[in-house]
């Protein structure tokens, strides 16, 4: 299933995964989902725990989606001074990568608070690693560095 929360046009998404059937494609919130009591073998959140209005129970609710010992991945941006450079300085103002205003640097994560919110919700955190675009190449690459863009990997306690 394509979670959409109304950052990217849907109809675009679907052409992404036109020559996949299983794939669902809906728009609406992890809340509702969990209200449908739905269960997902593996839940993957990217970039989207920024943008929610409370981290905790966003997280309580990727954990309720997920399946016993099923995966949880989460990715953000954390919370520090380089990031306010690279993620809303650069990308937003300089380069104009983004809309002005796109995020909100409050709202980052370190990748410790993550890990204690994903651990509160029932997500044990198993593996990390930070990631990083290429303008050069058009391509992310995965790396030791999780002062910007981190990626988190964890599985549903029992």
């Amino acid at each position: 299933m394509l979670l959409e929360l109304g950052f990217y046009d849907i109809p675009s998404s679907t052409e992404f995964g036109s020559t996949t059937s299983t794939i669902e494609y809906c728009c609406t919130t992890a809340e509702k989902l969990v209200e449908e009591q739905r269960k997902f073998d593996t839940l993957i959140a990217l970039e989207v725990i920024e943008h929610v209005a409370d981290a905790a129970e966003f997280c309580k609710s990727l954990s309720a989606l997920t399946a016993h010992e099923g995966a949880t991945v989460v990715s953000t941006i954390n919370r520090s001074m380089r990031s306010y450079a690279t993620a809303i300085v650069a990308a937003e103002y300089l380069l104009q990568w983004l809309p002005k205003g796109t995020h909100q640097w409050s709202s980052f994560l370190t990748p410790e608070e993550l890990t204690k919110i994903l651990k509160c919700a029932g997500v044990d955190v198993k593996e990390m690693a930070g990631f990083v675009y290429n303008p050069l190449t058009g391509s992310w690459s995965l790396l030791d560095d999780i002062s910007v863009n981190f990626i988190a990997y964890g599985t549903k306690e029992k």
